[in-house]
């Protein structure tokens, strides 16, 4: 079904579609900065109020030594936004209904966490898996390993949970069209709901995880 729409030229629908989605950033984004204006045009000026309302929700959460990391977790946000949003074109599947897109997605976001810890505040990042207390470390970092290994699993898991079971719904109720049609209205909007929301909810977590490695000088 996924080759009538689009060529996968041989890949899985959900890579395929992620290149597609990857390259069509990056031609916007091109074709964006050569066009910027002191009076902005309305794409400009959506893209300006997405980008003033990120930077605000950047700086509550982690502060303005956060900014410097703002580009990162805007091009997260975006992306998972837009792959969402393909999963309300019929005959097309989200990337981030694939657990091995949102799985790569939370490993980086993870591995980005520890590695800001480390870069802002040396190797002093790790005394926070000790505890308040020299004397509870034995009992605080397996606690704390356990907890951090829970970050990227949860968000995964979240994300790719709620584009593969609205993906699911859809696809059965296609199935017992045209008396599902009520039904199918319910759900589109629903899952428009679900596109915004599942985005926010992994920038934010985001933000918070490296907020976090930000603060953590003990």
């Amino acid at each position: 079904m996924h080759e009538l729409i689009i060529p996968t030229f041989g890949l899985h629908p959900h890579t395929a579609i992620m290149i597609y989605i990857i390259a069509g950033l990056a031609v916007f984004a091109f074709i964006m900065s050569g066009r910027l204006k002191l009076v902005p045009g309305k794409t400009q000026s959506v893209v300006e109020i997405v980008v003033d309302a990120f930077m605000g929700l950047v700086d509550e959460t982690m502060g303005h030594k956060g900014r410097k990391y703002f580009p990162f977790v805007l091009t997260f946000a975006v992306f998972i936004f837009v792959s969402n949003v393909l999963g309300l074109i019929p005959g097309l599947l989200p990337p981030t209904a694939n657990l091995n897109t949102t799985l790569g997605l939370a490993v980086i976001v993870f591995l980005a966490t520890h590695i800001i810890g480390v870069k802002e505040h040396g190797i002093k990042y790790f005394k926070h898996f000790m505890g308040p207390v020299w004397w509870l470390a034995p009992l605080m970092i397996p606690i704390e390993i356990i907890g951090h290994l829970a970050r990227p699993v949860s968000l995964s898991l979240r994300l790719f949970g709620n584009m593969m079971g609205h993906e699911q719904i859809v696809g059965v109720l296609l199935i017992l069209m045209p008396i599902a049609y009520p039904l199918l209205a319910l759900s589109t909007v629903l899952g428009v709901l679900v596109v915004f929301i599942q985005a926010f909810i992994f920038a934010l977590l985001s933000m918070m995880y490296i907020g976090g490695a930000l603060e953590e000088a003990h």
